[in-house]
């Protein structure tokens, strides 16, 4: 391969998620709609064998015994690679960074089948997508939905949200359904209740009622706010990343 092949991961935000089931083996059956966004990490892939991450200007080796997204991703596609990634996404904010990361290795060895992609992680097929679609049952049936241009802001805050954990709560909840586009939302709250605090900070000011990302942290409205640690982002239509 050429010397150094630059990879796109776009972000993913999912503007609705109903969770619709849970399977014999506990994992939840959702129905949401996805999008990506123009928040990307980058990465470089070499020939080689190794995981490098680049942050805030420090690079640091990420251990061969660290079962890494990316590592994953290049053994299911029975590859080796010496990896540079990029991080601009933040880590545990519901957006969908890590699942970023592998799907665009995935893509890169031109391995397209959804199931398997699942079995990595619920987001990675609709990452190996893109665009906008429709995703149910664990993450593995995405349906391309057509392309809207949409401008949105999101406030992260100073910490993540662990997605099995907030699964764990909305068990132990009784699998409440939100008011608002996210069933995920109170069980998230219920996890890390300092998240009640920024949601507050994005809603005033902008006026406009903030949903969660996912699982969370990332809390985003429609419409372009920018200031005080927000990020305006736009949706990025299928192919975008290559």
């Amino acid at each position: 391969m050429p010397a150094v092949v630059r990879l796109v991961a776009p972000a993913k935000l999912t503007r609705s998620l109903r969770v619709t089931g849970v399977r014999a083996d506990g994992f939840h059956l959702i129905d949401a709609e996805m999008v990506t966004l123009d928040l990307a990490d980058e990465l470089e892939v070499r020939d080689g064998d190794g995981l490098e991450l680049v942050e805030g200007g420090a690079v640091s080796a990420v251990p061969a015994s660290d079962d890494n997204l990316v590592r994953r991703a290049l053994r299911l596609a029975g590859r080796t690679a010496a990896v540079r990634l990029h991080k601009r996404i933040p880590a545990g904010a519901g957006l969908g960074g890590g699942s970023a990361d592998a799907a665009a290795v995935l893509r890169w060895a031109h391995v397209e089948d959804l199931a398997a992609a699942s079995r990595l992680g619920a987001d990675i097929p609709f990452c190996l997508i893109g665009g906008r679609a429709r995703v149910r049952g664990i993450g593995e049936i995405v349906e391309p939905l057509p392309f809207e241009p949409a401008t949105l802001t999101l406030l992260t805050p100073p910490f993540g949200c662990s997605t099995p954990a907030v699964y764990r709560a909305w068990d132990e909840l009784g699998g409440p359904t939100a008011e608002g586009p996210n069933d995920l939302e109170p069980a998230a709250l219920a996890v890390a209740p300092d998240l009640a605090r920024y949601r507050g900070l994005l809603g005033d000011a902008t006026g406009v009622t903030p949903h969660l990302a996912g699982s969370g942290s990332t809390w985003w409205v429609d419409g372009a706010f920018p200031g005080d640690g927000r990020v305006v982002v736009r949706t990025t239509p299928a192919g975008w990343a290559g």
